[in-house]
């Protein structure tokens, strides 16, 4: 091993810690009854281990399991709706030369500074009025229109590194616009469009403040709300063990998806950076 690669490999085992034992650690204490997670360290006590958390959790008034099937259908279908929509605009926005293009450009670019809780109460009074609230669809209308703009912003950027002259030839040998996006441009923009659907499938996983406004049936709550509703024990004290355990399942689903598309997430994210 040669000496100048030392530092990386500090550095990069040094952030390897740094994200990896706050994760182990919350597997570790996921698996430990609340009494002893919440009591003075003790030698005797330390190792030991159960499932009672994660049983409590599925087998609680809580139903858990349908929170997580209702945080899944709206994660990926959020994911998916984004991506699809913004690979459309984002296109629109890289090859079709207009007069207000630059201005609604602009206009999607300054959305992306605007916090969605500043405009939570006219997005709510609108899906109201839709009869679009208590409703996963209305709810997933809501996450894919607030990730829009970052989708469109990475998506215009990559269709604009991608040379004109491939979509000329795929005109020339009749190929037409829809099929010249899904057949010709769609392996040079995977990266961006699974960068987009990453970014979205997260936001709508992890969100908490917009289900918990536009949902108000147990039935449709997503896993953020419902661990909410479960982690409280009796007198207002706080389960740490549901809590933990409920935390580790959110986590799972983020890391797989994470790792499964780093490379993408990666190469997207550069692509979207720049314009080419």
């Amino acid at each position: 091993m040669r000496l100048k690669n030392v530092p990386y490999l500090v550095g990069g085992g040094g952030a390897l810690l740094v994200f990896a034992i706050p994760l182990l650690w919350a597997l570790f204490r996921s698996v430990r009854p609340n009494d002893v997670i919440v009591a003075a360290p003790d030698s005797a006590t330390f190792f030991h281990l159960t499932w009672a958390n994660f049983q409590a959790l599925i087998e609680g008034p809580g139903n858990l399991l349908r929170a997580v099937g209702n945080s899944l259908v709206v994660a990926l279908s959020t994911a998916v709706l984004t991506a699809v929509l913004a690979t459309l605009a984002g296109y629109g926005f890289a090859r079709f030369r207009f007069r207000t293009a630059p201005l609604l450009f602009a206009l999607v670019v300054v959305s992306m500074m605007i916090p969605f809780q500043a405009i939570l109460t006219p997005l709510y009074l609108q899906l109201n009025v839709m009869r679009l609230t208590d409703s996963l669809f209305g709810l997933v209308l809501f996450y894919t229109t607030v990730n829009l703009p970052f989708g469109v912003f990475v998506m215009r950027n990559s269709f604009s590194s991608v040379p004109v002259e491939l979509e000329d030839s795929a005109h020339v040998d009749g190929c037409g616009t829809l099929r010249m996006i899904g057949s010709v441009l769609r392996p040079l923009v995977t990266p961006g469009a699974a960068t987009v659907a990453l970014y979205a499938f997260l936001a709508a996983w992890t969100e908490f403040l917009g289900a918990l406004t536009f949902l108000t049936k147990d039935e449709l709550y997503t896993l953020p709300v419902a661990l909410v509703n479960v982690q409280a024990g009796a007198y207002g004290e706080v389960n740490f063990g549901s809590l933990v355990a409920g935390s580790v399942i959110a986590m799972v689903p983020c890391i797989v998806l994470y790792v499964g598309l780093q490379r993408f997430y990666v190469t997207g994210l550069a692509s979207g950076a720049v314009k080419g």
